[in-house]
């Protein structure tokens, strides 16, 4: 359930663990920017989705992405209507570049559900630093 607090502020909260989640509207749409945006969390769900399906499939394979990071940028519509129109990611994961499984973490990356939802309009771009030693 979502409440909207005031001042272009939200608090949503999470059913079954409860745990709190707040929004604030960007500062340069009439916010104060101190909490995630909404489009921002948009860019986190797209993060945190990528670097999960990487990890179920890595756990499948045997695979330890533990330390995987993934870096979004958010770029705004410059033409109304204000919209997402891409999302830069940066993927390191500590893996070796020569590793015989690279292949299918970045098709997990690529197809995984929060991407597969967004808009097509959505420029999505990734790159992948892999940082394990030698396969």
């Amino acid at each position: 359930m979502i409440r909207y607090e005031g001042g272009l502020h939200c608090a949503a909260v999470h059913g079954p663990s409860q745990s709190l989640l707040e929004t604030d509207a960007p500062v340069d749409n009439l916010g104060r920017g101190e909490r995630f945006s909404p489009t921002d969390l948009i860019g986190t769900a797209l993060a945190t989705c990528v670097a999960t399906t990487m990890a179920m499939v890595g756990d499948r394979l045997g695979i330890d992405l533990v330390g995987l990071t993934v870096r979004v940028r958010k770029h705004m519509s410059s033409d109304p209507p204000r919209r997402i129109a891409r999302l830069e990611m940066e993927i390191a994961v500590p893996v070796a570049a020569d590793h015989p499984q690279q292949a299918r973490l970045i098709a997990a990356a690529q197809g995984c559900p929060v991407r597969r939802s967004l808009h097509p309009e959505v420029d999505v771009v990734e790159t992948f630093a892999w940082q394990g030693p030698p396969a």
